[in-house]
């Protein structure tokens, strides 16, 4: 992996849907304790293991403590509450996976809170095989949701690249790092991926001309469109809230600036005036503000203009190297990539002036991207030699590793909510 300053100056098969990989580390503070029962399989196998990964699902949101009891229960069983609650369970989640005639699974399940004494959620969905591990993602989401008021991220998607030797490729997976699926392979190199607001396209560099382009790929059809190929390099795309924008970072033959340019492809309006390097643009939520690092100071530090540009305001000014700027969705939190010593870790500092956080203990930490819902952010690092990824909490406690398939695994960006689901039958 390229440390920080690497990465700020600059196909192997899917893995298996059924396979479950993830590691988590760490305990948090305060976490709510869920018993998560092995759902009753019935008929054919299926090949997820659902409960398990409802289970993983919540313990990575850090608002959970998740078990797996050895009782023998399903939807269908009528629990006694106070004494699962007598056994330190707040909730208790209990289901069913059935194969139909058709070929589709049939899951059920319930969830019941001990604490109150009564069951929250009775519901089934009908799935295609392949969609086993989607929908265990989006029950993690509805118990999720029901326990605390707050929506989880467990269906939304993360794109990164994937470096095989010389080979390439723009992977699309679950919010685990499961059931992978490739967007774009090539010989040449693949860099910053951004996610258009509705989920839709993907933006990213490559380098298959000869020099670094930007394009727009729509992520279901895989047609796709260059959109900035100017003279120099053309970088660091990320798409405006409205999506009708882009960012870029470009250098014309001459210092590397900000610019904006239609989403569509067409003509660069120049952001930024400055004798240094400006790059890495992020929007704010509100599309008011561009944040981007610049070494206008000496070293690079992350600074913000208005969206049509204008003078620049200095954001960061703990460490002398500070990069990668992410916003969280409320625009609170920003998180970025600051040297400490020889190390580059992630961190996060609160934009109402408050204190900066170091999340990690780790030496090469690179492009930090929140989770839609602003609770989780997915970042690259390295560990046991490879380049991976990682998600952790915004205290840093709870930390997962996605699944890794041995090649490096770089540049995470984390996708949007999706659609809303289909209403399920209770």
């Amino acid at each position: 992996m390229l440390a920080g300053a690497g990465a700020w100056a600059a196909a192997v098969a899917p893995a298996s849907w059924a396979q479950f990989r993830i590691e988590i580390s760490g305990v948090g503070a305060t976490q709510l304790p869920i018993a998560v029962a092995t759902f009753r399989q019935v008929g054919e196998p299926p090949p997820a293991d659902v409960a398990a990964i409802v289970r993983a699902n919540l313990e990575r949101s850090g608002v959970f403590r998740a078990s797996s009891p050895p009782a023998a229960i399903d939807e269908t069983t009528q629990p006694s509450l106070p004494e699962w609650r007598a056994q330190n369970v707040d909730a208790l989640v209990a289901g069913t996976v059935q194969r139909g005639g058709d070929g589709r699974f049939e899951v059920r399940y319930k969830l019941w809170d001990t604490v109150r004494n009564e069951e929250l959620l009775g519901r089934s969905r009908l799935v295609l095989a392949a969609d086993l591990r989607l929908a265990a993602h989006k029950i993690a989401d509805e118990i999720h949701l029901k326990l605390t008021g707050e929506r989880a991220v467990n269906a939304t998607r993360i794109a990164y690249v994937l470096r095989q030797g010389k080979r390439y490729t723009l992977n699309i997976t679950d919010a685990d790092g499961e059931n992978g699926q490739v967007a774009l392979a090539s010989s040449e190199a693949i860099i910053s991926p951004a996610w258009a607001p509705d989920g839709r396209q993907l933006a990213y560099v490559s380098f298959e001309t000869g020099k670094a382009a930007v394009w727009v790929q729509d992520v279901l059809s895989g047609q796709r469109r260059m959109v900035a190929n100017f003279r120099g390099s053309n970088s660091a795309p990320a798409f405006s809230p409205d999506g009708r924008t882009l960012a870029v970072a470009l250098s014309q033959g001459g210092l590397t600036q900000l610019h904006s340019i239609p989403a569509a492809g067409g003509a660069a309006t120049r952001l930024t005036n400055s004798n240094a390097i400006d790059t890495e643009p992020v929007y704010s939520a509100d599309g008011r503000f561009i944040y981007f690092v610049s070494d206008r100071g000496g070293g690079p530090q992350i600074y913000r203009i208005e969206a049509a540009g204008g003078p620049a305001t200095r954001i960061t000014f703990e460490g002398d190297y500070n990069i990668s700027p992410s916003l969280s969705p409320d625009g609170r939190l920003l998180a970025f990539v600051g040297r400490q010593g020889s190390a580059f870790r992630l961190m996060t500092q609160e934009l109402d002036g408050g204190s900066v956080r170091t999340l990690t203990d780790t030496r090469d930490d690179e492009r930090p991207s929140f989770a839609p819902n602003g609770r989780l952010i997915v970042y690259a690092t390295r560990m046991q030699g490879a380049d991976t990824l990682m998600t952790t909490t915004l205290d840093g406690k709870i930390k997962t590793r996605l699944a890794t398939s041995g090649a490096d695994m770089r540049e995470p960006a984390w996708g949007p909510f999706g659609e809303p689901d289909a209403p399920t039958r209770r």
